[in-house]
């Protein structure tokens, strides 16, 4: 689904674009949701990778939304899933909505 590789170039676009209004451990801010645990889930339970990548492609950052490279979108969501305790893989989430779309956030269900 996603490489280390991928998680660690995520992690620094993350840090450097994101963390200013997401906080450095993903955690939200007063006016911006968190990328991490139940809230997070909860907000995009039963949406896809492609809803998440067009909302960040199109909305963010906030002060530049578009500044970020297709590829480090799809970098950033690796890091927000591997901090989700999602599991890394062989290959790249690719940086396409479309195919990003055929992978579903869901709620853990125990």
């Amino acid at each position: 689904m996603f490489t280390e590789d991928q998680v660690k170039r995520g992690a620094a676009a993350y840090q450097r674009d994101c963390s200013n209004c997401h906080g450095a451990a993903l955690e939200g801010g007063d006016m911006t949701p968190p990328l991490v645990g139940g809230a997070f889930t909860s907000n995009w339970n039963d949406l896809t990778l492609g809803d998440l990548f067009d909302r960040i492609r199109q909305t963010m950052p906030l002060d530049s939304p578009g500044k970020l490279s297709r590829q480090q979108n799809a970098d950033v969501i690796a890091f927000i899933l591997k901090t989700n305790a999602w599991p890394s893989g062989a290959t790249e989430l690719p940086p396409e909505a479309g195919a990003l779309q055929q992978i579903r956030i869901e709620a853990s269900k125990r």
